[in-house]
């Protein structure tokens, strides 16, 4: 049968838990997974496919995205999957590749604050009730170093916000008054073509990273999606 690129794609958003058909290409034993994936669905991207926790089902990770495999079938299933303890196992799995990737950020570029020992890796909105909630709490804190990029993705309005930090001579100062939910000065120059491609490269290093909400936190090479305050103390013990 044909296969619907746009399908493809939708189920690639993570937008739904869906099952979708393979082509008329049927994986034997001995036809290797990658091998046998990329016959019968050489619309999909495959970075990398590994065995996953159920057996016969494999991993499959495509860009920023993962998604399973069930060679005896050829099917793609889109989802994820859940333990009985209710822990999502494949958001660990991207917060994991996630993390590697922020290994190559470009700290230079981000608004940095602070001087402690512990290192937080954030993309953040300041737009965001949950983002505010969780500067307020770092506030408190004397002992980390913030390396902040910018990913306003519910809302878009706070762009102008965004440059107006970034192209703060203070921009700790600054970002400490956007996050208290004060507005721009009215004396505040516009936003120069360098601060603007530079907002833009913030969120262009978001989508390479695969953040999907705000805010979101990189810590000792883990991942904590959302203002969750009791994971952040016990990662910065």
């Amino acid at each position: 049968m044909s296969f619907n690129k746009k399908y493809l794609a939708g189920v690639l958003s993570g937008a739904a838990l869906l099952v979708v058909a393979g082509a008329s290409f049927a994986s034997s034993d001995a036809v290797k997974p990658e091998a046998a994936i990329r016959a019968a669905f050489p619309q999909v991207k495959v970075d990398s496919i590994s065995p996953s926790e159920i057996p016969g089902l494999y991993e499959v990770v495509s860009g920023q995205n993962i998604l399973y495999y069930y060679p005896a079938k050829d099917l793609i299933v889109a989802g994820d999957i859940y333990g009985k303890d209710l822990r999502n196992h494949t958001a660990e799995r991207k917060g994991e590749l996630a993390a590697r990737l922020v290994k190559d950020l470009p700290l230079d570029k981000a608004v940095k604050i602070g001087e402690g020992k512990h290192v937080v890796i954030e993309f953040t909105d300041p737009d965001c009730p949950y983002c505010r909630k969780a500067a307020e709490y770092f506030t408190k804190r004397t002992d980390v170093t913030q390396y902040i990029f910018f990913a306003p993705l519910a809302h878009p309005a706070a762009i102008t916000k965004i440059q107006y930090i970034l192209g703060a001579k203070n921009k700790v100062e600054a970002y400490d008054a956007m996050m208290l939910g004060q507005e721009i000065p009215a004396s505040a120059k516009p936003a120069s073509d360098a601060v603007k491609e530079l907002a833009q490269e913030h969120m262009a290093l978001a989508k390479k990273i695969g953040i999907q909400g705000t805010p979101a936190f990189f810590i000792k090479g883990q991942q904590v999606m959302g203002a969750d305050i009791q994971k952040l103390e016990e990662l910065l013990k």
